[in-house]
């Protein structure tokens, strides 16, 4: 149910229900920001009895209209971004993939993970030198700068 703006607002946790109350016009304060509110929206009556069958027909359509356009959007945009993603995966292979494709060209390819835990395993073995660790930290540097 709609209600007019400016009216106050509850929901009765003991019931359950949402209750409404127009606001005192007892006040001038009231009044005034009643009558501020009217200046605002203009010729539009907010009081639900004031509006036509047709009007609200009308106004139903309009939103039945613009629910149709945003849904035409919304599955153009969905169809872009699906070949969109069909481009991608033309250009571009799994990782799996290209592992099993260097495997075959006798080429081991890391990733990053793997770089770094062999790094950190020679920086944590006792058999490295001094100068494999300080190799080994800058190294791990760079990788860690990437993440």
């Amino acid at each position: 149910q709609a209600v007019p703006a400016g009216s106050h607002v509850r929901l009765n946790l003991q019931t359950g229900e949402r209750e409404a109350k127009l606001p005192d016009s007892g006040s001038g304060k009231s009044e005034a920001r009643e009558e501020r509110r009217r200046k605002r929206l203009g010729k539009v009556d907010v009081d639900s009895n004031s509006f036509t069958s047709q009007e609200l027909k009308k106004a139903l359509a309009k939103m039945k209209e613009s629910e149709k356009a945003e849904r035409k959007v919304r599955k153009e945009s969905s169809l872009f971004l699906k070949q969109c993603a069909l481009q991608v995966r033309k250009k571009f292979r799994p990782i799996e993939q290209l592992k099993e494709e260097f495997e075959k060209l006798n080429v081991k390819m890391e990733t990053d993970y793997e770089i770094m835990v062999k790094l950190i395993s020679k920086f944590n073995s006792s058999a490295s030198t001094l100068d494999e660790k300080v190799a080994a930290l800058y190294d791990l540097e760079y990788y860690v700068h990437q993440v």
